[in-house]
C-alpha cells in the first residue's frame, strides 16, 4: 500500500516525536503497523485517534466515507496484532472490532467531538467500522522512541503539552455541555500524568539521587510539585465527573492545571535534562 503522502506523513512524525504539520496538524495521531490480510508484508499507516481509558484508543476506519473498508482495517481483522507508534512510545496491541451497542456508542462519541464523521457516514452505505487497540502489557521497561533518557523526558513531556493543548482547545470549542469524548480525553490525560508521575517517583527520582546527589534540592521540590499536581487533577476529575459537568468550571481547573504543569515541566527539564542527556547504554 504505497502512498507519498503517508509516507511524508510517517517520516515526519517519526523525526519529531509525533508531531506533524499540514493535513494532521493539531490533530490526535498515531502509525499503526498492520499485517498484510494476502501478503503478509507489513504495511504502516496514519491514522488518527481518541483516547479511551485503560490502556485503549479507538481508530475509525472511515476511509474518508469511501464505499470500502480501508486496507488496514482488512489486515487487522485477519492479524489482529498490530504494532502502535506514539511518537514516544512502541508497543503492541490486539485490536478489538467493536460490535453493536459498544460500537454505536463509541462513534456517537466520535460524532459528537467531530462531525466530520457523520459525514462521512452519511456518504457511504457500509457501516463505518470503530476499532479499539488494547495495548499487550509486556515484561520490562518501555520500548521509548528515543537515544537518551534526556531526549526520552523532553519528548514525554512534550506528549503531555500537546494534549493538554487539544484538550484545551477541545473545551474552548464545546457548547453549553461537556461531551463525553471530552470527558474521556480529560480522565485519560489525569491518569497518563499520574502514571507517569508515579514512574519517576519510584525509579527516576531515586536512581538520580544515587549519582548525583547535588540534585536533591531539586528532586525534592519536584516531589512537592507532584503531590500539587496530583491534587489539580483530583479536582479536574471530581468537575469532569459530575453529571451536569459546565464547562466554563471544567476550563477553570484546566487552566489551573495547565499553569502549575508548564511550571513543572519547564523546571524539571532545567534541572534534569543535563545530567540525563547521556546515550542509552553509554558508562556512566
Amino acid at each position: 500500500m504505497p502512498n507519498d503522502f503517508n509516507q511524508q506523513v510517517i517520516e515526519e512524525f517519526r523525526a519529531n516525536d509525533g508531531k506533524v504539520g499540514g493535513y494532521f496538524e493539531g490533530a490526535r495521531l498515531l502509525l499503526l503497523t498492520t499485517t498484510g490480510a494476502r501478503s503478509g508484508e507489513r504495511h504502516t499507516t496514519p491514522v488518527g485517534y481518541y483516547p479511551d481509558g485503560d490502556g485503549r484508543v479507538l481508530v475509525i476506519a472511515s476511509a474518508g466515507g469511501a464505499p470500502k473498508h480501508p486496507d488496514w482495517f482488512h489486515n487487522l481483522v485477519a492479524h489482529p496484532q498490530v504494532t502502535v507508534e506514539t511518537g514516544v512510545f512502541t508497543y503492541e496491541a490486539k485490536a478489538e472490532v467493536l460490535k453493536g451497542a459498544a460500537r454505536d456508542d463509541a462513534f456517537a462519541r466520535a460524532v459528537e467531538a467531530d462531525s466530520g464523521w457523520s459525514e462521512y457516514q452519511a456518504g457511504t452505505s457500509r457501516v463505518i467500522p470503530v476499532v479499539a487497540l488494547h495495548e499487550i502489557a509486556t515484561d520490562g521497561p518501555p520500548n521509548v522512541d528515543a537515544s537518551s533518557m534526556g531526549q526520552y523526558v523532553k519528548a514525554v513531556h512534550d506528549a503531555f503539552r500537546r494534549e493538554l493543548g487539544l484538550v484545551r482547545r477541545e473545551i474552548g470549542e464545546s457548547g453549553a455541555t461537556l461531551g463525553a469524548q471530552l470527558r474521556i480525553n480529560c480522565l485519560t490525560f489525569c491518569q497518563g500524568l499520574h502514571n507517569h508521575h508515579t514512574g519517576e517517583d519510584i525509579a527516576m527520582f531515586p536512581f538520580l539521587a544515587d549519582r548525583h546527589p547535588e540534585l536533591g534540592p531539586a528532586l525534592d521540590r519536584l516531589r512537592e510539585e507532584h503531590v500539587r499536581i496530583a491534587a489539580l487533577t483530583a479536582e479536574l476529575k471530581e468537575v469532569v465527573g459530575g453529571e451536569s459537568a459546565d464547562p466554563r468550571h471544567v476550563r477553570e481547573e484546566v487552566e489551573r492545571l495547565a499553569t502549575a504543569l508548564e511550571a513543572h515541566l519547564t523546571y524539571e527539564e532545567e534541572q534534569l535534562i543535563p545530567v540525563l542527556d547521556v546515550p542509552f547504554g553509554a558508562a556512566h
